[in-house]
């Protein structure tokens, strides 16, 4: 008898083996969290919707947060396995050993509204006020000093509390207990219905800067290289979907994000025409570079640490979702 396999035998053999790769990671359960019901989380959702998750193999579960802090948090501790949220605390625990890594970007800009109390009317009024933010690490609070800037104070002119994310924050300029608050829209739509001011763009403001990305524990990642990857390219045609079908997306947002689908709409058109999300999931140095200088000056880094990107960020996941 020959030694040599038959072609049958080698073709059977090659579909074997692809079918187990093709199904390595079938019915794979992903916790995901996000920081809150905003349109930068919209094509997670949309992704979810289409089953685009689920034809890579994924169950993914969308879970909303309110703040950034517990997803690190959790993701350290490996009960969520990939996560959506600003990036400063992942850049600044780089430096210090940490093993969280940005693998994949989503808003490049900030896509936030300064909100403030009604009868506030320029940013030179925030003088002595108080600013909410998410936390004293993070998003929201970095900007504070850009505002101020414009406003034409200092930034020890105003007192900023942490008091949480956009939905916390509309609800404490509502009971008067903040008097400013960056809101992403639709939040920032409906807070100028309600009568309060809106004081601008934020994109205009700091028109680069990785905002919301995709982060993950490097560990798990290495060990789930090919889960990362299909979870990725989910994401990315779950990007294009809802850019391609606005109505029915603006349906879907209406539903994810708890608003009207006039302003469900309105929130894509403006992510459109402010170019906030990437919509092939890339990471852009001017907006790193940007997100690394406005952390030095505010002392979350000091002036003398280099940029590092490689220390924070690992586009390999991406590449390999994009074969």
């Amino acid at each position: 008898m020959s030694s040599i396999a038959s072609p049958c035998k080698f073709t059977l053999v090659a579909v074997a083996l692809l079918t187990a790769s093709s199904v390595a990671h079938a019915d794979t359960t992903l916790r995901v969290p996000v920081v809150s019901r905003t349109i930068f989380y919209l094509p997670a959702w949309t992704a979810e919707k289409q089953g685009f998750f689920k034809q890579e193999g994924l169950d993914v579960k969308i879970e909303v947060y309110d703040a950034s802090e517990k997803i690190f948090h959790d993701l350290r501790a490996g009960t969520h396995q990939i996560g959506v949220a600003s990036i400063e605390s992942v850049i600044a625990e780089s430096y210090q050993g940490g093993k969280l890594k940005i693998v994949a970007g989503l808003a490049k800009r900030p896509p936030h509204f300064i909100i403030a109390q009604p009868e506030i009317k320029t940013l030179a009024d925030l003088k002595g006020k108080t600013i909410g933010v998410v936390s004293m690490h993070e998003g929201t609070t970095f900007f504070v000093a850009d505002i101020a800037r414009a406003g034409g104070f200092k930034l020890e002119d105003v007192k900023v509390e942490a008091v949480g994310g956009s939905p916390t924050r509309a609800r404490l300029l509502k009971e008067r207990k903040i008097d400013m608050g960056l809101q992403p829209y639709p939040l920032s739509y409906e807070a100028e219905a309600a009568g309060f001011s809106n004081l601008g763009a934020m994109a205009k403001l700091v028109p680069d800067y990785q905002f919301v990305s995709v982060m993950v524990d490097e560990g798990w990642a290495r060990a789930n290289r090919a889960v990362l990857a299909g979870f990725l390219k989910a994401l990315r045609r779950g990007t294009e979907y809802m850019f391609a079908h606005p109505d029915e997306s603006a349906e879907l947002g209406a539903k994810e994000l708890r608003t009207s689908p006039a302003f469900a709409r309105r929130a894509l058109d403006d992510t459109l025409s402010m170019d906030i999300i990437s919509r092939d999931l890339s990471l852009t140095d001017a907006s790193l570079r940007r997100v690394f200088s406005i952390m030095q000056q505010a002392g979350a880094l000091s002036r003398e640490t280099p940029f590092e990107p490689a220390r924070f960020v690992d586009e390999s996941y991406l590449a390999e979702s994009r074969r």
